[in-house]
């Protein structure tokens, strides 16, 4: 018997809210299953496992993600700030609904010194992304220094996102994205 599409949604909404926005990458399956009100064969008939659901939860949140810097990236004039608008998106995304204490697939990662390869497979998925879609923004900005640029806006990003969990810390991507147009201004120093 298949597990209807709303049953598979309800999932997924309570792995994004006990999981990630309330950033316990470590919570008991029943507490998932408590929010979305299912019962432990509903969850393993649709998934599998916990760590299948969370995988699923993660690869919806990575297309939630991508629209969102599609939108910002589309929003961008010149090459430069479609470069930078990783962090503009990142600013649009926060501010949404499902936003979250830190990054989703930094707090999986964290959580799971050996994970199991579905996890491994969604947190790599996402790593992936993150760096070829800043490598293809990078080129006609940076040319030869593409994969340095690249990969120092994704330490930026990366950093800006943990530095959510710090008291006093600037919530803002606004400063990680002053700190990458120097990164992007001068790119024979990273």
């Amino acid at each position: 018997m298949s597990t209807r599409e709303s049953t598979r949604a309800r999932l997924l909404d309570a792995t994004d809210e006990v999981v990630f926005a309330a950033g316990d990458a470590t919570a008991p399956v029943d507490r998932i299953l408590e929010r979305a009100g299912v019962s432990p064969a509903t969850l393993y008939r649709a998934y599998g496992s916990k760590e299948a659901l969370v995988a699923a939860a993660l690869d919806r949140r990575h297309a939630e993600w991508l629209e969102v810097w599609d939108a910002a990236i589309e929003r961008a004039r010149t090459d430069r700030d479609r470069l930078l608008a990783v962090f503009d998106a990142l600013d649009d995304f926060r501010g949404r609904a499902t936003g979250a204490r830190w990054c989703a697939f930094l707090g999986t990662a964290a959580a799971y010194a050996d994970p199991p390869p579905v996890l491994a497979a969604a947190v790599e998925q996402e790593t992936a992304s993150l760096r070829a879609r800043l490598r293809l923004l990078a080129e006609p900005v940076a040319g030869p220094r593409t994969n340095a640029v690249a990969d120092a806006l994704a330490l930026v990003f990366s950093g800006d996102l943990a530095m959510r969990l710090r008291d006093g810390a600037p919530q803002s991507a606004g400063t990680a994205r002053t700190v990458a147009a120097l990164v992007v201004d001068a790119p024979d120093r990273p």
